[in-house]
């Protein structure tokens, strides 16, 4: 268990290479690998109190405080008693720790959860459910389907043929497509005889534990033979077991030592970027304390030498003469007891509340409530909500975040005809609404019902028999790698590698095409109600470079047949040139799919010649087993046979994005928040998603594509990039400057004319964070948008550190699966998806909600006004302690430099606790400049807080020039009014008691006076407690004061009779409202002037608004259509297709084909060369 921080399970040197046994645990353990538990809290019940009290004295205040009650238990130089201070700090480590407590209470319990989770252990030849965490390297356990992969295994065996298993990678890189791994031979003939298995006894060396998802090397030894390891051979912990039965593996890695947890970066303290500013302003604090202190010290010893001897009556002395210098030295340190209220315990205290009031707004918003999940918005931390206000970058996440996950056939054109929209009885088009009336497919027995397509034409077009939209649903539902499963009878699943692919092949099915079943030589669809069973000859699979996919099938009428889809640049320009009218018509019908964001695909076939077709094959088999260019040769044959393609027409379909994400990203950017996508997924997706959310578009002067094989052609690329938007020649000068810092800087903001996009992939980002990060971020912040595809969760991280390091910014990071974990946890706030791949993300998250589009409320309504009133509180808190502190300083000249107070010891205690607490916490808990919807309508409100306008260190000094000026009000013109003033009845008022009453009145109504000035939303609340905390003051001095309180406590309660005595005197209240004016007088003054000459974006909405009466329009989620000549292609899986392996045969179980398709000699030589 970690003590201290320290992983005591670990072996303690550095593990260059991991050697283990299959089923020996005893020779195993001697490595000391870590069991299969994890830990993501921070503290257990030992090291709670140590750690987390040594993460609250890094706090300065906190130290200071400490430092404070160490000098009051000094009898010699405190004048104050020590619980004045102990009380209050200790109210404040209780507080935070408590809360530091729950927060981490919530990780033990979700690490109990994950821990607590069963499996299949095979042990002594048994197989017996344990739990997660008692799993240990060389272990052999059973997975069964849909459950999450334990650990990180080497696949031995699993129910399907040849050792194969589907799994789900979206929580390690956030693609929802299936993934095929298989086991080795000599593993997978164990099957599942667990005899066999608990005999296994398989020697593995391999590399240490490390975070690279996409790589494995190690090898196997057994019965004396070397078996080769790769990833292939890999399931990694985090993964989701599908369509597969069972499977066994063996542990290689467990717990904090596989690769999703190496991934997932360490969880931090944060603190926000005032907590970080305080820090910095206590120090000066401290040192202007210092000063005043040094100052009245110094003026102790002069005073004492010259003066002292004259006022034995009031100051005696100890030693006769007096050691003036050690007086001196004694004066110093009480003056810091009475003086250290410049920054009083209880600032930490109302800052602690201030933010918990912030957290249940957020809790208690139902504009951020989610109905169909049932999910609130939650803050789980209270410690950063003002930070919210501060935001420059957002890295999000892009599959589940920005999108749904969810692929829909949105529309289509099948011979030059379009489909998709919906029309009006006079022959327009219509929007689609919720009351829009839906094709009716319950004819189709086995239509998926959860397929939803609104335009009733294509339906009739094929219930009439258009032979072209027959030829168009026939190609979709053969030309794919889908397999298909009945898990019960008459519910079919598909699998689909990409989940456009299952959306394709879904349309078919419901449209009357039903794709029913496979085997390596045929597949059987019912068309229309009647079951065709085609012979497959050939797949020709997808690769990045063809960007396209064809079968050649044999129809039933023996007629062959080849079938395409790809990319629309491809496939058109393989046309034969009777299409070209078809083209032209297909071409403008592509350009308007590309303006609603939809991903294109382009459909054509052609009728083989059977003489040709087997003199194809025979060169196919040649060029299958050369020797030498092998690829280029079988690349000649795909390109012959995929020419003179008659056009069928072009699919669309909608990678469906989550409601509002491109209004989101539009007004976000509007509030100069820039937003970088960091996503697993290929590029070609990342950038289609870039443009449906229209943070790239066509009006970028250009996108750069930033690709490279080493750190010398990614550094040429980066400059070239940097040069083209600063339109500049790349000269050494420049190469020169762009060097890497030998110590951190803090990089400036620079601007350029016009808009560009920047998109790089994972392995050119490895080269660029290692080797040239300073150049790579300079050029990714001249851009307006950055995506990185590809990535892993750890680059995530590294970026999200890169702009923390080298800007001086607030980073924001957003996603929903694990694989986003490291990089919510890297950044200052750290934003949960409550989506559809599980809690992970939401767990190690700051905030959490439901959809991306409540991000924007997230920040420019609750962030803001976090900021808003965060800053407001700490302005106007450091102006009435200045003010409270001060006036002490100037009665030092007075009373001899004896460390006197000027008020009351009841009036110093409760000025903070009870006088002046409540009002500013009434503002700082419900002030507003503007309301919620102005604020979003207007995102330019939140420009102040990124640029740190409202408190900052020239803030700081403005609230001490505020409170030097008021204290000398405060100070002289009581002082100067009761100079040898007198009652009506001819009795003095210009004794000590009285002038403390009046000096402590008049700085209650003059910092009440300022908090009315600085309260701009007025609530019932506020006039309560502003107004009822001067009524408060004055009844518990008349109290205090009173002979009652005197006769019982004569020694707590001097003061007998002053407020009466005093306050009763017309010229004391005209003392006391000449004061407050005075104090107040300068700020009117200063804001009006301000407003008048130069006027903020929120001066001048506030005069609108009151000028106008105006109400703010009603926000609603509008479609926005981006114009763009741009077309995406269909996005098939990420690596090369299943085409190999459906035709090897290997991924096909007999006994899950339910029909019997007839009995054919023939078999293509293409498929026993394969096999």
């Amino acid at each position: 268990m970690p003590l201290f921080g320290i992983d005591c399970m670990r072996s303690k040197h550095t593990e260059q290479e991991r050697y283990l046994k299959a089923n020996d645990r005893e020779f195993n353990l001697k490595f000391n690998y870590v069991n299969n538990q994890i830990k993501t809290s921070k503290y257990n019940v030992f090291t709670f109190l140590p750690i987390n009290l040594f993460e609250q004295f890094q706090r300065i205040a906190n130290a200071y405080f400490l430092f404070l009650l160490m000098l009051q238990l000094i009898p010699q130089i405190s004048s104050l008693s020590w619980y004045t201070t102990v009380v209050p700090l200790m109210l404040v480590l209780i507080i935070t720790a408590v809360k530091d407590a729950i927060d981490d209470f919530h990780r033990y319990k979700s690490d109990n959860q994950v821990n607590n989770r069963e499996v299949m252990i095979l042990i002594n030849g048994k197989l017996r459910r344990e739990k997660w965490m008692h799993v240990q390297v060389g272990d052999i356990i059973k997975m069964e389907n849909n459950h999450f992969v334990t650990a990180d295994l080497l696949l031995l065996s699993s129910s399907e043929p040849y050792g194969l298993v589907y799994i789900e990678t979206a929580e390690l890189d956030g693609e929802t497509n299936l993934k095929v791994k298989q086991a080795l031979t000599v593993t997978s003939d164990m099957g599942e005889n667990t005899q066999d298995l608990a005999e296994f006894d398989g020697e593995v060396k391999c590399e240490a534990p490390n975070n690279r998802l996409d790589k494995f090397r190690g090898t196997l030894t057994y019965k004396e033979n070397k078996y080769s390891l790769d990833n292939e051979k890999i399931i990694l912990r985090g993964c989701t077991l599908r369509n597969t039965e069972w499977c066994f593996g063996l542990v290689i890695f467990a717990g904090q030592d596989t690769k999703l947890m190496q991934n997932s970066g360490l969880s931090t303290l944060k603190r926000t970027n005032i907590d970080r500013l305080m820090n910095v302003l206590v120090l000066w604090i401290f040192g202007f304390l210092v000063m005043m202190c040094t100052v009245l010290a110094v003026g102790n010893s002069i005073w004492e030498s010259y003066k002292g001897y004259y006022f034995q009556v009031y100051l005696p002395w100890i030693h006769d003469p007096p050691n003036s210098s050690f007086s001196g030295f004694l004066m110093f340190w009480s003056y810091v007891i009475i003086l250290n209220t410049v920054v009083p315990i209880s600032l930490y205290v109302s800052i602690e509340v201030i933010r918990l009031g912030s957290s249940f707004y957020i809790d208690w918003d139902t504009k951020m409530y989610y109905p169909k999940k049932n999910t609130p918005a939650s803050a789980r931390t209270t410690t950063l909500t003002e930070e919210l206000g501060q935001i420059q970058y957002i890295f999000s996440d892009k599959t589940g975040t920005l999108t749904q996950n969810i692929m829909i056939f949105n529309k289509c054109t099948i011979n030059g005809k379009m489909y998709g929209h919906v029309h009006d009885f006079s022959g327009q088009r219509t929007d689609i609404t919720a009351r829009t009336e839906k094709v009716d497919f319950s004819l189709n027995s086995m239509a998926d019902p959860k397929f939803v397509f609104y335009d009733h034409s294509l339906l009739e077009a094929v219930k009439i028999g258009d032979p072209k939209v027959h030829e168009f649903f026939r190609l979709l539902s053969l030309c794919h790698t889908v397999m298909p499963e009945e898990k019960q009878k008459g519910l079919l699943v598909y699998q689909a590698q990409s989940p456009d692919e299952g959306a394709l092949v879904t349309a078919a099915r419901n449209f009357g095409f039903v794709f029913r079943s496979r085997t390596p030589e045929t597949i059987t669809v019912v068309e229309m109600g009647e079951t065709k069973t085609y012979e497959l000859l050939s797949i020709l699979d997808f690769d990045n470079v063809r960007k396209r996919m064809s079968v050649i099938v044999r129809h039933p009428d023996k007629k062959l047949y080849l079938y395409c889809k790809g990319a629309d640049t491809i496939v058109f320009e393989r046309l034969n040139s009777s299409s070209q009218h078809l083209r032209d018509i297909t071409t403008s019908h592509l350009d308007e799919f590309a303006g609603d964001g939809l991903r294109t695909l382009a459909l054509a076939y052609k009728e083989l010649n059977e003489v040709y077709f087997e003199n194809w094959q025979k060169r196919y088999q040649e060029a299958s087993t050369a020797l030498e260019n092998r690829d280029e040769q079988l690349s000649e044959l795909y390109e012959e046979i995929e020419m003179d393609l008659k056009l069928l027409g072009a699919t669309a379909v909608e990678d469906k994005l989550q409601d509002g994400v491109p209004q989101t990203i539009q007004t976000l950017s509007k509030a100069k928040i820039k937003i970088w996508v960091l996503t697993g997924d290929k590029q070609e997706t990342a950038v289609n998603i870039g443009y449906a959310c229209n943070m790239l578009h066509e009006d970028m002067r250009k996108i750069f594509i930033i690709e490279g094989n080493n750190s010398e052609e990614v550094r040429v690329e980066l400059r070239k990039a940097s040069a083209t938007m600063k339109e500049q020649d790349e000269t050494e000068d420049e190469v020169i400057n762009i060097k890497q810092p030998k110590k951190q800087v803090i990089l400036p903001e620079e601007h350029v004319d016009g808009e560009y996009g920047l998109v790089i992939n994972g392995d050119t980002l490895a080269h660029a964070l290692e080797d040239l990060e300073v150049e790579f971020l300079k050029t990714a912040c001249l851009c307006k948008t950055v995506i990185c595809c590809r990535v892993t969760p750890l680059q995530k991280a590294q970026v999200v550190e890169l702009v923390k390091k080298y800007k001086k910014a607030i980073t924001l990071a957003i996603g929903d699966g694990a694989n986003d974990v490291s990089m919510i946890k890297a950044a200052h706030i750290g934003v949960g998806i409550s989506g559809e791949e599980g809690a992970q993300a939401v767990l190690s998250s700051d905030f959490s909600f439901a959809q991306f589009r409540y991000l924007q409320r997230l920040l420019l309504v609750h962030g803001r006004w976090s900021y808003f009133r965060m800053c407001r509180f700490l302005r106007y808190f450091f102006y009435k302690n200045f003010a409270f502190t001060f006036v002490h300083f100037w009665y030092g000249f007075f009373c001899g430099f004896s460390a006197q107070t000027v008020y009351d010891e009841w009036f110093i205690t409760l000025y903070n606790l009870v006088y002046t607490s409540l009002p500013v916490l009434a503002m700082s808990l419900f002030d507003q400049d503007v309301n919620d919807r102005w604020s979003m309508v207007y995102p330019e409100l939140y420009e102040p807080g990124p640029l740190n306008l409202y408190f900052n260190k020239l803030a700081f000094v403005e609230c001490i020039i505020h409170g030097v000026y008021s204290s000398l009000v405060l100070f002289f013109i009581p002082y100067g009014a009761l100079f040898e003033a007198v009652r009506d009845d001819g009795k003095t008022v210009s004794d000590y008691q009285s002038f403390a009453l009046i000096a402590q009145t008049c700085l209650l109504v003059a910092v009440t006076l300022q908090i009315a000035l600085d309260t701009t939303y007025w609530t019932a609340i506020n006039h309560f407690f502003i107004w009822g905390s001067l009524a408060v003051y004055f009844a518990i001095t008349f109290t205090m004061y009173s002979n009652g309180m005197y006769l019982m406590f004569p020694t707590s309660f001097p003061f007998i009779g002053t407020a009466r005595n005093a306050l009763n005197q017309p010229h004391v209240w005209l003392t006391i409202f000449l004061t407050a004016a005075l104090c107040v007088l300068p700020v009117v003054i200063i804001r009006y002037l301000k407003v008048e000459l130069k006027p903020t974006f929120s001066n001048k909405l506030q005069y609108r608004i009151n000028q106008t009466k105006m109400l703010p329009p009603k926000q609603t989620i509008s479609h926005l259509r981006r114009p763009s000549a741009r077309r995406s292609a269909y996005a098939f899986a990420h690596q090369r297709g299943f085409g190999a392996l459906i035709t090897s045969g290997k991924n096909m179980r007999t006994r899950t084909i339910n029909f019997k398709p007839s009995k054919t000699n023939t078999s293509s030589s293409i498929d026993k060369q394969k096999t």
